[in-house]
């Protein structure tokens, strides 16, 4: 509806798909916002409940100091890890698995072949799951 009645404005600068879509997509994006703002909630309002009205309560979503450093020493135990491959399969893996390239990229980017991206791609995450279960096997016994 919107569309046919700005039709005049229509300048022909773009496809009129385009132009029909960035209305549509437009329109979608005010009701949304208009969404969001009827749903706030005081948050010293009380919630109501069949027993009577009872304070709101929040959940604190924020790690705690013991998870943040739980956190810590696993990154800290990855990286090393990681750093103790051999230097052609921990390029592979930096590339395809922490960098998100695509194999295709991964291989154009260090001259191999795909087939050889893939296998080095496999025998690193073979020796990283078998370094890294030993490690966690031996904090386990301590």
């Amino acid at each position: 509806m919107k569309a046919y009645e700005k039709l005049d404005q229509f300048q022909g600068n773009s496809k009129f798909s385009t132009w029909l879509v960035r209305i549509a997509v437009n329109e979608s994006l005010m009701r949304l916002r208009k969404r969001k703002t009827s749903k706030t909630v005081s948050m010293d309002e009380d919630v109501q409940t069949e027993e009577g009205s009872i304070p709101r309560d929040f959940a604190e979503w924020r790690p705690n100091p013991e998870q943040l450093y739980g956190q810590s020493e696993l990154g800290d135990i990855l990286r090393k890890t990681i750093q103790g491959l051999p230097p052609g399969f921990r390029t592979v893996f930096t590339l395809r698995d922490i960098e998100n390239l695509s194999t295709e990229e991964t291989a154009e980017a260090l001259g191999l072949s795909v087939p050889a991206v893939k296998s080095r791609l496999l025998r690193a995450r073979l020796q990283l799951r078998e370094r890294l279960s030993r490690y966690f096997r031996q904090k386990k016994e301590v």
